[in-house]
């Protein structure tokens, strides 16, 4: 049942899809093994980033730092939207829906759906949130989160619309969640006068 419901996404983009894997198999061996590596394992660098914000909001107003403290929540919710789309299209895989695709890495198996990227989704939305709290650290996760979006074709596991619209849901969920949260600086207020004051700081030292 699950594989007449499967959708094929070739017919948007994968001619796209084709040029960039095999734009990959042009390119140098250690050079492709550096985007594959990044793209399994840089997501976690924007759990760095979001360590390197709260360490520096506990100096801030109470508003940075509630928009920090809800980054971590902010990509879960946007994890989760994610996750029911993907049940929803039920999007084949391009390595297996295109014959003789040739990829960096090996394809997902049958039912590891598609669209959109998981990768794409956490990657934005982390970086959204950081942008609502400091912008030049997330311009910078902006920047990190593209490559990681550009990753997940260049190896050949996602079409370009599977992290475009990834990119949307986590940019609309970061926007949405991040102004939602920094509703909650009157609670961060609190909080920083209870136990958890060494954690959340002090705020800001009058000059």
């Amino acid at each position: 049942m699950a594989d007449l419901l499967a959708y094929d996404g070739s017919g948007i983009d994968g001619g796209f899809y084709t040029t960039v894997t095999g734009w990959a198999q042009d390119t140098p061996h250690w050079l492709d093994k550096v985007i594959d590596v990044w793209s399994n394992i840089g997501l976690g660098l924007f759990a760095l980033f979001m360590l390197w914000a709260w360490w520096q909001a506990r100096r801030a107003d109470s508003a940075v730092m509630a928009r920090v403290l809800a980054s971590p929540v902010i990509v879960v919710v946007a994890y989760l939207v994610n996750s029911v789309l993907k049940s929803l299209v039920h999007e084949v895989r391009p390595c297996q829906q295109l014959p003789n695709t040739v990829t960096v890495e090996a394809c997902p198996g049958v039912g590891d759906w598609s669209f959109p990227s998981n990768h794409s989704v956490i990657a934005f939305a982390a970086a959204t949130a950081l942008l609502f709290a400091y912008r030049r650290l997330g311009w910078v996760a902006m920047l990190f989160a593209a490559l990681m979006a550009a990753s997940r074709v260049w190896i050949g596991v996602h079409y370009p619309h599977d992290v475009a619209v990834g990119l949307l849901v986590g940019i609309v969920a970061g926007v949405v969640l991040a102004v939602l949260a920094g509703r909650l600086a009157p609670l961060v207020d609190r909080l920083r006068g209870g136990a958890l004051g060494p954690l959340l700081g002090a705020g800001p030292t009058a000059a």
